[in-house]
């Protein structure tokens, strides 16, 4: 288990923060790691991975508008993924992974374009990133990122 990760789990548990995911390309990797942590299950509500576009919208609820306008792969779909997760889950905080991994471009994107939202009790923020590497270092630095940047707000509270 990455330190991040654990970090990131010890410092929700220790801050009775709850907290849910939702995820695209990252095909639940963020559960996954975040579920090793000992202890995890006192905050961690659970895990939605909203591979294809329909899940998005059927279960996640992500408007098909906005969809339509902007692709899954865009600020406005991580944005509508972690609020719609946060309220879902009925968390304090949720993060959400949307992206393109690869092997080729999507919706006219580069492979390695991400974007990750984190709904962190009232306030939501998404982050655009750029990586690079195979898909597997692209997932692995996104969920990296993600937990840094959740550490970063309770830090900041």
């Amino acid at each position: 288990m990455e330190a991040i990760i654990k970090e990131l789990g010890n410092n929700l548990i220790e801050h009775h923060y709850s907290l849910s995911s939702t995820e695209s390309f990252t095909v639940g990797h963020f559960a996954s790691s975040i579920g090793l942590v000992p202890g995890i299950s006192a905050i961690y509500r659970g895990s939605l991975v909203s591979y294809q576009t329909r899940i998005k919208h059927d279960v996640l609820h992500v408007s098909q508008d906005i969809i339509d306008q902007y692709g899954v792969v865009s600020h406005e779909v991580a944005y509508a993924m972690c609020k719609n997760g946060q309220e879902l889950f009925d968390s304090d905080i949720c993060i959400s992974f949307t992206g393109n991994a690869g092997p080729s471009a999507m919706e006219g994107k580069k492979v390695g374009l991400v974007y990750i939202g984190v709904a962190f009790l009232d306030d939501i923020e998404t982050y655009e990133l750029q990586l690079d590497g195979t898909r597997e270092e692209i997932v692995h630095q996104a969920v990296r990122i993600g937990a840094m940047k959740i550490l970063e707000k309770i830090r900041e509270k």
